[in-house]
């Protein structure tokens, strides 16, 4: 759990008047720093709710691409792939999955030396019971009314796009 700071000013806005006085513009800085402060919140929220489940957030998001997926099972590269992580963070996350029996590694018959990470029974039943506890905090963005986080998608898909996450509209 990310541990309330609870100052009397808020040290993001304090940073940014120093780097004005340093550097320059701040509204760039501000913001990208703002992101990380609530990365780090919302990460600390998400793995509150899913560590009853024997879960982190990063494992979660293995077991939700090996339910949402046709068989159940995919190679290890393409989860690293689609969840936007380097290969060794998807290698841990499946050995993780694998210890709490959530996931099985198995050869993967299209290519020879690659693995599947297959989801078990027990993995498709902690899905559920872990979603709910996501989706009863709101992903942890109850702060925002539904119209901002449309709003907030939207700015920081600029983002993304702009890092070539994805083709442009």
């Amino acid at each position: 759990m990310v541990r309330p700071l609870g100052l009397p000013f808020d040290p993001i806005e304090r940073a940014a008047q120093s780097w004005e006085q340093h550097f320059g513009p701040a509204a760039s800085m501000r913001a990208a720093t703002s992101v990380f402060r609530v990365q780090q919140i919302l990460l600390a929220r998400f793995d509150e709710a899913l560590k009853p489940h024997g879960l982190t957030f990063a494992r979660y998001e293995v077991l939700v691409l090996l339910t949402f997926s046709r068989t159940g099972q995919l190679p290890l590269k393409v989860i690293g792939s689609r969840l936007m992580v380097h290969p060794t963070s998807a290698t841990n996350a499946i050995e993780r999955l694998v210890a709490a029996g959530y996931v099985e590694r198995r050869p993967n018959p299209a290519d020879g030396r690659g693995v599947l990470a297959a989801i078990t029974d027990a993995g498709r039943d902690v899905v559920p019971r872990a979603t709910e506890a996501l989706t009863g905090q709101d992903f942890g963005l109850a702060d925002l009314p539904e119209a901002e986080l449309d709003v907030l998608f939207d700015v920081l898909k600029k983002v993304r796009l702009g890092a070539g996450d994805v083709a442009g509209d």
